[in-house]
């Protein structure tokens, strides 16, 4: 074995508690397309669809009062692009990418874009190695203090905006991306919602979803702060 390669397994060990036994799909999860065709995005693909899985066996059994809609608020709040790339801040991932040096020199290492889809490719990734138990012991390792931090089921600031128009005979808000910055790995998109005439806000994010919730969130702070 490659010293890099006892590294890696090293880290692989060290992060996921268990020996890894094909190192090759780890690489590819840590490899962006600005590198190598063989890059992350199927893995990407497939752990999104295990986290999502383990996240709502999870919430079902943690929550046995609570609704469908309750359930649905806290897994997407727990899924989003920005907390996957916390989780994997906290591992320690950015300095194990494999980037271009374009990719590398515009910042891809701590963009939540690259960190968020790296992570969900190594819990593909960790899932094809050992089935699903150690991709949902280390999923409920590193959640653990997320899932617990709310007792109550978040409202998302889209949702908690078009209730309080609706309560206040206010127009239906509407977003509008305003501008598209950044390279193409880490974009920056800026969105203006409106009330009609009443009220407007603007706010940033990684890519549109964020940015409108980002927009969301502070206009209801401005309107029913």
């Amino acid at each position: 074995m490659k010293a890099n390669d006892s590294s890696l397994a090293d880290w692989l060990g060290e992060t996921f508690g268990r020996t890894p036994g094909d190192l090759a799909q780890y690489e590819r999860a840590l490899t962006h397309g600005s590198q190598a065709a063989a890059n992350y995005e199927r893995l990407e693909f497939l752990g999104d669809r295990v986290l999502g899985l383990v996240m709502a066996e999870w919430l079902y059994g943690l929550f046995p009062d609570e609704p469908e809609g309750s359930l649905s608020k806290r897994l997407n709040a727990l899924v989003t692009g920005a907390v996957c790339a916390e989780v994997a801040r906290g591992i320690a991932v950015g300095p194990r990418l494999k980037l271009g040096k374009q990719a590398r020199d515009d910042g891809a290492a701590n963009s939540d874009n690259v960190l968020g889809d790296v992570m969900e490719a190594l819990i593909g990734a960790l899932y094809l190695d050992g089935g699903y138990a150690p991709a949902r012991d280390f999923i409920r390792r590193a959640w653990d203090r997320r899932i617990h931090a709310e007792a109550r089921a978040p409202q998302h600031p889209k949702s908690a905006l078009q209730e309080w128009a609706a309560a206040h005979n206010r127009k239906t808000p509407a977003y509008e991306v305003i501008e598209r910055s950044g390279p193409q790995h880490a974009p920056r998109f800026t969105v203006r919602v409106t009330l009609g005439a009443f009220a407007q806000a603007e706010a940033e994010g990684s890519n549109k979803q964020e940015a409108e919730t980002a927009a969301a969130r502070a206009l209801l702070d401005k309107v029913a702060g």
